[in-house]
């Protein structure tokens, strides 16, 4: 039957005029309104046309008021739902009240019930349907999903709660186990505060019901095929969290107490050893049952940037997602895993990674399905009441600009919890998409358990000291029910915490808790692996990658080049940049190695240089060039990422974490953009393995190079990954040939299995198509990844009077474009006695290799470190003890770069120039500050 779903206000009452006309006079409204209705009743009873007092109330304007309620209701009826466990009034919206549409609770009496659309079956008029309606909408639990633009999501959602499906009490056995979980949530806190008084542990206290929410969603993922779930959080309940939903035994936990009590001697300095982290940061995994199916449930580790660990998560679910055996691209299965992030009330709003990673929701290449969001709202950021940190009503509202419904629901309702926790996962399975649930408790103790909330948040914690716990409320309430009697209820508390006491006195007494870590990671790197690929291999690769399907057009300009790379192939070489990594690709995924890139305009390449997906110039359909690689044993994929780098970066860093076996790339589109994932770098890629025992082979490609694109587009910050670099964390290079970069792409991907971490590569612009840069098949086909890369013929070593190290693009300014560039770098510095070599791995710093090359060159009585960047940037700081060290006696170390600068780089093009040329000069000149150069090779504009 038709009704007024989509009508309302004047629209509703424009509709009830056209009604009414029909059944005056069918023929007095068009034919569309006569179809639709014929079969409409706004009383819920047959229509008959031609009847003007066919089931027509006598008062169109109280029908629209009533429906106009009714949708008011489900609309706002959040806000006057008993949220607040504090009992603090709430700001109701004046639409909730008849009056304020003109209707009175009389008027609804004398309606139907079919007024207020959906309403619960038995109502016998509008008022009773009202009256369930505000129960519905205005009780424990507040809803907001009638932002959503999809019809059957609103739908869905309006039966659903309205239906009661989701809203039921949960039977006697549930209950019960319920109340035994909240007793051991409660007794794990009470026992800590009594035991470990004033240390820090960030208490679940005031949202107890996280724990039993996250059992809940597990069961329910579990039960529908889920083989993974994957938690983020910050702090806040964290230790319960581990100890109950992850199984992090009750040893451990409580001699990480003890450690902290302990006075540590001289032994216990041993700086070899990995770091560690606080136990409020650590992660945990745990493998269980549930109802005869087997999850895996793991918490990442997280850093005290409390929001950053959301795209991680992410993008760990994701990993766990993907099926990379086979060709072509990875099979994705949403339903095999299932991300739960639990956020903090005032980080929420406050972060800008969570719109970043809600952005991710539904783009190809980062959506899982759906993501469970639960706020665990205290009402209070560390000492800031919700007024000063955000501008909104809620601290959810954030995720209503992504289309995602919110519940809110009373913390201290353990089973309205539990039902606002089933229905998020059935939203997920249903339609794909994340889900908010708002649970709005508070903090029993202060932000932390040294810290005193009375001294700014007074009146609230003069309520909260004598408000009961949600067990103790519960368990009232269970008794009163006659499902526990108090007595049983009371002993299971203290079972909890006399247990936990016989585990404290047995570890005082010598028996302590299994627990290590593994062997740190190799400090020197490993470069004795195999990476060169037979000749007839790349070949029969190239030409795969060249074939196109019948019916693909492809671009004719950009064909013509791709097709030359069959020539590059050839003896005279030629084989760039781009071609050189899609070789390497292409290689590892016949290895049985998949391989995922991903970043800003990654599938063209933002100098246009990869080309890894081609666009049909007819049709606009998309080829991907490594999908045509028949004899691929593992998937590639490839995807242009939103316009963000700390979302994106945490996000392939976490599917590093859950698929460690693929190669992982990130590209930026200019170096300098990394700036912007700076938190995912200083908290995860360079200290993960210390802190938490985690390892990445994440690649991170950084276009770096000064071409007089000013100080944005110049510099990648080589100097911060090499100040970040220690104990073997990092690899960070700065390759100069295609050659290069292809063994290094298949070393890294080779020592994934056996030492992975992160690989930060300094990646070409101008070089991308130099001729300096390309390299031939047989440097591909043979040979390996050259830390070093100095070339002296041996008749020549013994006149070499000056070394000139360099890293990267500036060696092309050094030893010139051109024959005439060539013959006036010669003509300065005197060819016969000057060397110029590259270090092309910066960390782990090559001092093996150099040494060769410094003890290769008896004559040798200068070192010049020449640089593009700053001296406050770059690699001279690092590289500087470093060389000290290595030199013999009596021979100097000299810079060459620009001088210390605030800037990275200049940005108008004829100071740019100049100041290249006086690197040079400086870099090759005996006398480098005497006389210019001439005009021709300084190219100084006026």
């Amino acid at each position: 039957m038709a009704d007024l779903r989509e009508f309302t206000g004047p629209n509703a009452a424009y509709v009830l005029d056209l009604y009414d006309r029909f059944l005056s006079d069918p023929a007095s409204v068009d034919e569309g309104w006569r179809g639709y209705f014929a079969s409409f009743s706004p009383t819920g009873e047959p229509a008959a046309a031609g009847t003007a007092s066919a089931g027509v109330p006598a008062d169109v304007d109280r029908i629209v008021a009533a429906r106009e309620l009714a949708r008011s209701i489900r609309a706002r009826g959040h806000t006057a739902a008993r949220l607040d466990p504090l009992g603090s009034e709430p700001s109701v919206d004046p639409a909730l009240d008849p009056a304020f549409h003109g209707i009175s609770e009389a008027d609804l009496a004398a309606l139907p019930a079919s007024v207020a659309r959906s309403a619960p079956g038995g109502a016998a008029d509008a008022l009773s349907a009202i009256r369930a309606l505000r129960e519905i909408y205005s009780g424990p639990t507040g809803y907001e999903f009638l932002h959503l633009p999809d019809a059957d999501e609103r739908g869905w959602l309006r039966e659903a709660i309205e239906s009661g499906r989701f809203n039921q009490p949960l039977p006697a056995p549930r209950r019960r186990a319920l109340l035994e979980r909240l007793s051991q949530v409660q007794g794990f806190e009470n026992f800590l505060h009594r035991a470990f008084f004033g240390q820090k542990r960030f208490s679940i206290e005031g949202t107890d019901t996280m724990v039993p929410m996250l059992d809940e969603i597990i069961r329910e993922a579990a039960g529908a095929g889920a083989r993974d779930v994957l938690i983020g959080m910050a702090h806040r309940g964290r230790l319960n969290v581990l100890t109950h939903v992850l199984g992090k035994p009750y040893e451990m936990m409580v001699e990480a107490f003890l450690s902290a009590q302990q006075v540590p001697g001289d032994d216990a300095q041993n700086s070899d050893e990995p770091s560690g982290d606080v136990k409020y940061h650590m992660g945990w995994q745990d493998e269980r049952e549930v109802e005869g199916a087997r999850v895996r449930v793991t918490l990442s580790p997280n850093p005290s940037h409390l929001e950053f660990v959301n795209p991680v998560v992410v993008g760990m679910t994701r990993a766990s997602q993907d099926d990379t055996t086979g060709s072509g691209a990875p099979r994705h299965e949403p339903a095999a895993a299932v991300a739960v992030l639990i956020h903090g009330d005032a980080a929420f709003p406050g972060q800008g990674v969570v719109p970043e990673t809600f952005n991710m929701m539904s783009l190809p290449g980062y959506t899982v399905g759906g993501t469970i969001h639960l706020i665990a709202n205290n009402q209070i950021g560390f000492t800031t009441n919700p007024e000063q940190d955000r501008s909104t009503r809620y601290a959810s509202d954030l995720a209503k600009g992504f289309e995602v419904p919110v519940v809110h629901v009373n913390a201290d309702d353990a089973e309205a919890c539990i039902n606002a926790a089933r229905l998020a996962h059935a939203y997920r399975q249903r339609f794909g998409k994340d889900f908010v649930i708002d649970l709005v408790g508070y903090r029993r103790w202060g932000h932390n358990e040294g810290d005193e909330p009375a001294f700014t948040q007074p009146r609230m914690y003069d309520v909260i000291k004598d408000h009961p716990t949600v067990r103790d409320i519960l368990a009232r309430r269970l008794a009163d029910d006659g499902v526990v009697a108090r007595d049983e209820a009371d002993a299971m508390l203290q079972g909890v915490m006399a247990r936990l006491g016989e585990i404290l006195d047995r570890i005082k007494g010598g028996d302590h808790a299994a627990h290590g870590h593994d062997e740190a990671p190799s400090r020197n790197g490993k470069h004795g692996v195999e990476t060169a690929v037979p000749a007839e291999r790349l070949a029969a690769l190239n030409e795969a990658m060249l074939g196109r399907p019948e019916g693909f057009t492809p671009n004719a300009r950009l064909e013509r080049v791709l097709q030359k790379r069959r020539e590059a192939m050839g003896p005279e070489g030629g084989i760039d940049w781009g071609h050189a990594e899609a070789l390497a690709f292409a290689s590892l995924l016949v290895d049985g190695i998949p391989v995922r890139i991903t970043g800003q305009d990654v599938e063209r390449g933002t100098f246009s240089h990869r080309h890894a997906v081609l666009n049909d110039a007819v049709t606009g359909t998309k080829l991907n060039v490594f999908h045509q690689v028949a004899d691929a044993r593992a998937t590639f994929e490839i995807h242009n990422s939103p316009l963000t780098e700390m979302a994106v970066v945490g996000f392939e860093y976490g599917y590093t974490m859950a698929d460690p076996t693929a190669l992982v790339l990130w590209e930026a589109q200019f170096g300098d953009f990394v700036n912007g994932a700076q938190v995912m770098l200083d908290q995860y890629l360079a200290a993960s393995y210390q802190k938490w025992g985690e390892r990445s082979g994440l690649v991170l490609l950084l276009p770096h190079g000064y071409e007089g694109q000013g100080p944005e587009h110049s510099s990648a910050r080589l100097e911060r990954f090499l100040q970040l670099s220690a104990e073997g964390n990092f690899r960070v290079v700065y390759p100069t040939t295609s050659a290069q970069y292809f063994h290094l792409l298949r070393r890294q991907a080779t020592l994934l299995s056996t030492d992975a971490r992160p690989l930060v590569v300094m990646s070409p612009k101008s070089l991308l198509r130099h001729p300096l840069a390309a390299s031939r098949l047989d440097q591909l086909s043979a040979g390996a990844f050259s830390p070093v890369l100095l070339e002296v013929p041996e008749e020549r070593a013994g006149e070499i009077t000056r070394l000139v190290l360099c890293s990267g693009k500036v060696y092309v300014d050094l030893v010139g474009s051109g024959e005439d560039q060539r013959a006036e770098r010669a003509a300065i510095a005197g060819i016969e006695r000057v060397a110029i070599g590259r270090v092309e791995e910066l960390y782990p710093f090559p001092e093996e290799q150099l040494a060769k090359s410094l003890a290769a060159l008896p004559a040798l009585r200068e070192v010049v470190w020449t640089q593009e960047e700053p001296r406050n940037m770059g690699a001279w700081s690092f590289v500087e003890p470093r060389l000290r060290a290595l030199l013999p006696e009596g021979v100097e170390l000299r810079y060459a770069g620009r001088p210390p600068r605030a800037s990275p780089a200049e940005g108008y093009a004829h100071r740019h120039t100049a100041e290249q040329n006086r690197i040079v000069r400086a870099a090759l000149a005996d006398a480098p500050d005497a006389s210019p150069m001439r005009a021709s090779f300084i190219g100084k504009r006026k």
